[in-house]
C-alpha cells in the first residue's frame, strides 16, 4: 500500500488526507512550518505557491526518491489577475528544478477542497487531473484518488502543468469574483 505525507494543515490538506485516507492509505500530515522524517512515499505539497521553495530547502535530500505532488496555484494574490510563473512555465516545473531527485506532478490544483471532500460536482464524481513525466508516479497517485471514491485522470506530461494552472487561475478567479461557488468544479464524462 502506498503512503502519503502531506506537508500543509488547511482545508486542501484536510480534504486529500480524507480522500486517500477513505481509500485505505496511510497519511501522515505535517504542518508547514515543521520539518519532521517524512514516512510517505508520495509527499502532497499542500501550501501557497510562495511556500514552495522553502520546502524544497527544507526537506531537498528527504524529497530525493519520492513522488512530490505540487497542487499549487502561482497567483498574484494581490490582483487575482494573472498567474506569477514566466509564460510558458508553471509551479510545478519550478520545483521540478528544485528537486531534481524527485519525481515531481501537477495534481489537485483544479479541485476545491469542498469538491474533494464531498467527492461531487454536480452529482458526478469530482475528476482529479495529474500531469507528469512519470507513467508509473501517475498511476500511483490516479490509482489511490480512485480508491478514496474520486475519478482521475492522467493529463499528459508535467509540461501539461501549465494548463492545469491556468484552469485552476480560471476557477479561483470564477469563485473570488462569486461567478461560482466555492462548491463548484470540474468533472469530465467519459
Amino acid at each position: 500500500m502506498t503512503t502519503f505525507s502531506i506537508i500543509g494543515t488547511g482545508n486542501m490538506a484536510q480534504a486529500i488526507g480524507g480522500v486517500l485516507a477513505r481509500g485505505g492509505a496511510a497519511v501522515q500530515t505535517v504542518a508547514h512550518a515543521e520539518t519532521p522524517t517524512l514516512t510517505g512515499d508520495v509527499v502532497i505539497l499542500a501550501v501557497p505557491y510562495p511556500a514552495l521553495a522553502d520546502i524544497a530547502t527544507r526537506f531537498g535530500a528527504q524529497l530525493d526518491g519520492k513522488i512530490v505532488v505540487d497542487l499549487t496555484n502561482p497567483l498574484d494574490f494581490s490582483t487575482f489577475d494573472a498567474l506569477v510563473v514566466p509564460a510558458g512555465s508553471s509551479a510545478a516545473a519550478e520545483l521540478a528544478a528544485l528537486l531534481p531527485g524527485a519525481t515531481v506532478l501537477k495534481a489537485f490544483n483544479t479541485t476545491f477542497a469542498a469538491t474533494l471532500a464531498s467527492g461531487t460536482v454536480g452529482g458526478s464524481p469530482t475528476t482529479v487531473l495529474v500531469a507528469g513525466d512519470d507513467a508509473a508516479a501517475k498511476a500511483t497517485l490516479v490509482a489511490a484518488v480512485e480508491a478514496g471514491g474520486l475519478a482521475a485522470l492522467d493529463a499528459g506530461s508535467l509540461a501539461r502543468a501549465h494548463e492545469l494552472e491556468a484552469i485552476g487561475f480560471l476557477q479561483l478567479t470564477l469563485a473570488v469574483s462569486e461567478k461560482i461557488s466555492w462548491t463548484a468544479g470540474f468533472n469530465l464524462s467519459r
